[in-house]
């Protein structure tokens, strides 16, 4: 097994512990749960290549009119969108402040659903006899 397939399983024990501490987890959400692991593992592989690399925002690029321009680091840039990849992945399945304010307001509002749909069989039943 490679060490990128060990690292994906391991965040994704640990995605599910978190879920399952807060009382998010289904699973239904695996695919989301394994995308999220994917997206936590380049993340920390983009970042120990940046590091490697010297770990500088911007870099100087030649293009090839021969000009050297300063322009962001490509590697900076993939770590960027990654974390806002982790973040929008994590809020969906309630590990954010945010996200679990939505996912508990979800289910309380399914809850209170399930509720009233009940008392109103109860009623329509009662009115059948």
């Amino acid at each position: 097994m490679s060490d990128r397939v060990k690292l994906e399983k391991r965040y994704k024990r640990q995605i599910v512990r978190k879920m399952k501490s807060i009382g998010t987890y289904n699973a239904s959400f695996m695919y989301t749960i394994n995308v999220l692991a994917k997206v936590l593992a380049d993340y920390e592989a983009t970042t120990e290549r940046f590091e490697r690399t010297g770990g500088h925002m911007v870099i100087k690029h030649t293009n090839k009119n021969g000009s050297t321009n300063i322009v962001k680091n490509p590697l900076y840039l993939a770590l960027e969108k990654l974390r806002d990849d982790i973040l929008a992945y994590s809020k969906e399945l309630g590990l954010t402040p945010a996200g679990l304010s939505r996912v508990n307001d979800e289910l309380n509002k399914k809850d209170n659903k399930s509720k009233l749909s009940q008392v109103l069989s109860e009623l329509t039943d009662r009115e059948k006899t």
